[in-house]
């Protein structure tokens, strides 16, 4: 399985040490908006997701790797390849950073860059998407900061907190292909 080095931190496939981290970020209802999550999960399913992370995205169709900084291992964030489609050369994209003050570090903007280094020139995608919270600030500038244009907004797409809030879609196209 791959590992991607940037400057300050590394993409590794998860491990089965990763299962408290995983926890801990599934069932964080604090971001179950961005996650489009609706119930917990139990150590147990993400224990058997664990064991099935080896497989490879043409499998799965999906991708998912932890961010880390340090050597010894420990996650600070996730970013996902999902809805993975060879066929059409396409997938969607998507980040979280665990604590607020990894989020300051430019830590997403140098994980994000690595995954789409990763998409385009080892994947040969011809476009990445990400479906962003149009009140989440962070996110939009982040993604637009590499290039991602807005191509649409799904209107009251998603219901939290018992309103509804709307949904951009954010397209990056590789250029090279």
């Amino acid at each position: 399985m791959i590992t991607l080095k940037g400057d300050s931190i590394y993409l590794r496939p998860l491990e089965p040490q990763d299962l408290e981290f995983i926890y801990s970020i599934e069932n964080d209802e604090n971001i179950w908006e961005v996650s489009n999550t609706q119930t917990p999960y139990s150590r147990f399913l993400i224990k058997q997701y664990l064991e099935n992370a080896h497989q490879d995205i043409y499998e799965a169709k999906q991708l998912r790797l932890a961010i880390c900084q340090d050597e010894d291992f420990p996650a600070i964030g996730l970013i996902d390849l999902f809805d993975f489609d060879p066929r059409n050369n396409r997938a969607g994209i998507g980040i979280v950073i665990q604590k607020e003050e990894n989020q300051r570090k430019n830590i997403g903007s140098e994980a994000l860059g690595l995954l789409i280094k990763y998409s385009f020139y080892n994947l040969n995608l011809h476009q990445l998407y990400a479906n962003i919270g149009v009140q989440n600030v962070a996110s939009l500038a982040l993604f637009t900061k590499f290039g991602f244009k807005k191509i649409g907004i799904k209107k009251d797409w998603i219901l939290y907190h018992n309103r509804y809030h709307d949904e951009a879609i954010y397209q990056l196209i590789n250029k090279q292909i």
